[in-house]
């Protein structure tokens, strides 16, 4: 299964534990790592160029530092071009069948994201995977690293998420 890997980060040049990952994520022939800082440096999003790498994929993972309980701006882009390109392009249909999953990093403990702030982080990433489940993916359980350190990470997990497109037991995989 072909799986296009989506990452943002807002301070990518600062970043330790993306890079750490996306690193290691390249040593899997069936993932293809796009990293939307370094292909739109100037924000300006080509609809016409993600739906051609949207095509050769049937899993879709959009990977980001949670910062301030949403995605980073040009990801938040990306869905807003994107998304409404396919909807009301030639191809609405494009997505249907295919697998979406959030995997995402978080510099605060799991108990700052259990509700008791208001909204648990399953509420906080469902604007995605609404969208996603509207254009008609299948959506798999959300991968979440909290206290994310760059010498801490759970590599072997988050490889094997990268492969897996089979749903989890639990909502979230999530990983302290």
């Amino acid at each position: 299964m072909q799986t296009l890997l989506i990452f943002s980060h807002t301070f990518w040049k600062d970043s330790k534990v993306n890079r750490a990952l996306l690193e290691s994520a390249q040593t899997l022939s069936n993932v293809k790592i796009h990293n939307l800082n370094e292909t739109y440096k100037d924000g300006v999003i080509n609809a016409e160029s993600e739906v051609a790498l949207l095509k050769d994929s049937q899993k879709i993972i959009f990977q980001f530092p949670l910062f301030w309980f949403s995605t980073p701006a040009l990801m938040k882009e990306w869905q807003d071009r994107v998304l409404t390109h396919i909807l009301y392009g030639k191809d609405s249909k494009l997505l249907q069948g295919k697998k979406f999953q959030v995997i995402t990093t978080l510099g605060g403990a799991k108990e700052s994201y259990d509700g008791h702030h208001g909204y648990s982080l399953n509420t906080i990433l469902s604007p995605l995977t609404s969208a996603f489940k509207y254009c008609g993916c299948e959506i798999l359980e959300s991968f979440a690293i909290f206290s994310a350190k760059v010498d801490t990470l759970p590599m072997q997990e988050y490889l094997e998420t990268l492969q897996n497109d089979k749903q989890q037991s639990v909502r979230s995989k999530i990983w302290e």
